[in-house]
């Protein structure tokens, strides 16, 4: 299964709080309490993101890190109530991307962990997650809050075309002629599967966030930019 975040925290109590509160918004998590629990988990799972505390119970998260860090490019964000800097040089020079200190509000944690699973997001060519919405081109799978949503072969295409070309207006005859292959495609059919789309990402498909339209000229994925 994939996750959007995976915590790795000895305080049990602590990170199944913290997973919980995240699968409520809609950022799919799971938590692991040792190392040794983290190299089971990635034996059948995958995260985009890691939560890692420095002071694990059967090691040290900064020898995880670097463990990790020959296997997987994801995010990694130090949390700790650790308050030295050198732990806090340690952890980015290693290889983590951010440090957190403890205690940290749920609400605070969740708005770091969304905002850096949009910024991977945005620069991987083959996917794009922000916390609600995650979409991996390569495997044609579209997950909202968590869950799976099935779109039809070409409705697939369609939304990933806009998702690889979201720095920018989409004209509608580039569609015609990148999705269908037809430049004779109608805005009638168009419209007809980005309706369709909407009705399955969008939080309300009467007011679209992630697929806006620009009238008289096309389309533009703004997922997250908001």
């Amino acid at each position: 299964m994939k996750y959007h975040c995976l915590i790795i925290d000895d305080e049990k109590l602590l990170a199944d709080s913290t997973a919980e509160y995240f699968n409520l918004f809609g950022v799919t998590a799971s938590a692991v309490y040792s190392a040794q629990e983290a190299r089971c988990f990635f034996k059948e799972h995958t995260a985009e993101l890691l939560l890692l505390d420095i002071n694990l119970g059967d090691g040290s998260g900064f020898a995880l890190c670097r463990e990790l860090r020959e296997q997987t490019d994801v995010p990694i964000l130090f949390i700790s109530a650790r308050t030295s800097d050198d732990d806090k040089i340690a952890a980015l020079n290693i290889g983590g991307d951010d440090y957190i200190q403890k205690p940290c509000s749920l609400g605070v944690l969740l708005a770091k962990v969304q905002a850096v699973l949009k910024r991977y997001g945005k620069g991987r060519e083959g996917a794009y997650a922000d916390g609600r919405l995650g979409i991996d081109i390569q495997k044609q799978r579209l997950l909202v809050e968590g869950r799976p949503v099935k779109l039809t072969m070409l409705e697939f295409k369609l939304l990933a075309y806009l998702v690889q070309n979201r720095d920018r207006v989409v004209p509608k005859q580039e569609l015609f002629e990148n999705v269908w292959a037809d430049r004779f495609t109608g805005d009638g059919t168009l419209n007809v599967h980005i309706r369709k789309i909407r009705e399955a990402i969008e939080e309300n498909p009467n007011q679209p966030e992630y697929i806006v339209t620009f009238w008289g000229n096309g389309y533009k994925f703004e997922g997250g930019e908001k």
